[in-house]
């Protein structure tokens, strides 16, 4: 196997000592704890993904993609040391609320992420769809998006996804027929994935879901990003189409930014639902390289406990 550079092994060696989890616990407002989880999100890799490019690295035999992981590596090395954004395109922040809250909890959403709008900076991406008017603190009607799951849970759980516009926008929904089996889901899946080229900055993060209808279809796409690349999914057919999936699109040759190579994907990751016996729908939810989440909970006390 090729050795890495002096340079690639610094940024390798960074990754892998300093993507630890996370477990600080500070009593604080609502709104600096989703402040600070943006924080986290945007500025530092979850240690799963860290490890998975040290892994895409180590098995990439293209020159090109080779160093394309390199500069990803030295790019994510260089937003956590100095605390910025590990992309200009800090997307739009998607919530998800769960354990126990109130009504109030929105508002500190709302005030956090306004506060980070202005200190992390983020970039104001949120505009009204068809004036193009910018609030210039990511609000605006209807955001951020934020789902609720309420529990018995003495806590409440707080995690967010930032979805830049480049993953975002090559998000697929199908209604495909029954008739078209698994070989059909696989096949959109794969084309999906292909279609969308280097636009989403592979490696990715492909979300899919199953089942539901069209809207649950392609919430349960997104909410698979959730997912750390080094869980199993319990369900054995679910798992074997994920691994398809994933030795498929990797022998692809799309590779690092659709410039060619063996890393197109960094893992796949399947949410089913039942359905209607007529229908089947698919849905494809890609993250870009950088798989920015994160998770904080909140304890009676109000300690924060965060974690990635």
């Amino acid at each position: 196997m090729r050795s890495f550079s002096e340079t690639a092994t610094d940024r390798i060696v960074f990754l892998l000592n300093a993507h630890v989890p996370i477990m600080i616990k500070i009593p604080k407002q609502i709104d600096d704890i989703v402040c600070d989880l943006l924080r986290l999100a945007n500025t530092r890799l979850p240690t799963d993904v860290g490890w998975a490019l040290e892994a895409a690295a180590a098995w990439e035999t293209n020159d090109i993609a080779y160093s394309q992981l390199g500069g990803i590596m030295d790019n994510a090395k260089k937003a956590e040391y100095k605390g910025i954004p590990m992309c200009q395109d800090t997307g739009i922040p998607v919530f998800y609320v769960s354990g126990k809250f109130n009504s109030s909890i929105e508002k500190g959403i709302r005030d956090g992420l306004r506060k980070a709008t202005e200190t992390i900076p983020l970039r104001p991406n949120t505009v009204h769809p068809i004036t193009r008017k910018n609030d210039g603190h990511n609000l605006g009607d209807g955001m951020p998006m934020i789902h609720y799951r309420p529990s018995d849970d003495d806590f409440t759980e707080i995690t967010v996804i930032p979805k830049g516009a480049g993953a975002e926008n090559m998000t697929k929904l199908g209604m495909l027929d029954p008739a078209d089996g698994t070989d059909g889901i696989k096949r959109f899946v794969v084309n999906a994935v292909l279609q969308a080229g280097g636009r989403p900055c592979p490696p990715t993060v492909v979300g899919v879901g199953i089942g539901g209808t069209s809207e649950k279809c392609v919430e349960m796409a997104k909410e698979a990003l959730l997912e750390r690349l080094d869980s199993v999914n319990g369900n054995d057919d679910e798992r074997r189409m994920e691994e398809e999936l994933f030795l498929i699109l990797n022998e692809s040759g799309l590779g690092p930014m659709g410039l060619g190579g063996n890393a197109t994907v960094l893992r796949v990751h399947i949410r089913t639902a039942y359905c209607h016996t007529a229908s089947l729908p698919v849905a494809v939810n890609l993250s870009c390289w950088a798989a920015r989440r994160a998770t904080v909970r909140i304890h009676n006390d109000g300690t924060a406990e965060f974690k990635q």
